[in-house]
């Protein structure tokens, strides 16, 4: 199993400045990957590109570029783009968002969600990989090239949680990318069904990012209630919700690996066992470098 980690937004005014600082001590540290989300702050593919490009050697993936707002030829040409100034070193993770936001702020109907990536899929496949795009579906169109240069084997991984989306990921995509998802999940839910697909598409196997939250710490209780407050918001989104439900947790507080070192190494453990390829660390305890000290000795 391969080790991340989470890039969060830097504050200030030199904001690309920070995320380098924070991308080269990663692969200082010996760290395979970093994740950046995207959500209404940096353009995850520009940020990582302008800041990435100056580090060399480690994996750099977004975790996740909603799909919606973006039509999947726009998305190719920047993460093809953004992967050619990396020297051929992004992970393009991509996601639904939710109803939400792709409803209540953009303006898109989010029926039918799997119509959509399956749709969507079908363009931004070829695409990356260098081929002509050359489909007509019920909502999405693509028939067009690209010239932009660069390697054509990037990864392209999907936020999977429900049974087709995960069908995709392994079928169509190069595996998937969670986040608030237990070993429990993992073991039973995610790995056989992704696993499956490539399996049946002849595919190689899938890739198994699972991003959580982690503390180092004697203290436990203080520590999950950090996150029960720092994560709130993800117990209230119905696609986390369901996992949540799905792995037994009422909350994500449940699901952070939080405790000392011995109990720590011991749930990342698990989710190696549960078949996890990838798995990448949210650090929330500011200031702590024992949870970085802690996975450092893990590498």
């Amino acid at each position: 199993m391969r080790f991340g980690l989470m890039l969060s937004e830097p504050k200030g005014p030199d904001v690309f400045g920070g995320l380098r600082e924070r991308i080269a001590r990663a692969a200082g540290d010996g760290f395979s990957s970093m994740w950046m989300s995207h959500i209404f702050g940096l353009d995850a593919l520009t940020a990582l590109a302008v800041a990435g490009s100056q580090v060399p050697g480690i994996e750099l993936g977004t975790a996740v570029v909603p799909t919606y707002p973006r039509h999947p030829a726009a998305l190719a040409q920047q993460a093809l783009s953004a992967n050619a100034a990396l020297d051929g070193r992004l992970a393009l993770g991509i996601g639904l968002s939710h109803q939400i936001v792709i409803e209540g702020l953009y303006g898109y109907s989010f029926d039918k969600p799997a119509r959509h990536m399956r749709e969507y899929l079908s363009i931004l496949m070829p695409l990356v990989r260098g081929e002509s795009a050359d489909f007509e579906g019920e909502t999405l169109t693509g028939k067009l090239a690209l010239s932009t240069p660069g390697p054509n084997d990037m990864p392209v991984l999907i936020a999977a949680l429900a049974p087709r989306m995960l069908k995709l990921a392994g079928e169509v995509a190069d595996g998937t990318v969670l986040w608030m998802t237990g070993p429990k999940t993992v073991a039973e839910h995610v790995a056989p069904a992704v696993t499956e697909a490539a399996r049946a598409a002849g595919r190689p196997a899938p890739r198994i990012v699972c991003a959580l939250p982690v503390c180092v710490t004697d203290d436990v209780d203080a520590a999950r209630a950090l996150a029960a407050e720092r994560f709130e918001v993800y117990g209230q989104l119905p696609s986390y919700r369901a996992v949540l439900d799905r792995e037994g947790a009422a909350g994500p507080a449940d699901v952070a690996i939080v405790g000392d070192e011995d109990a720590v190494s011991a749930q990342i453990e698990t989710l190696a066992k549960a078949g996890v390829t990838d798995f990448v660390a949210a650090e929330y305890s500011s200031g702590d470098r024992r949870t970085r000290d802690f996975l450092k000795g893990l590498l």
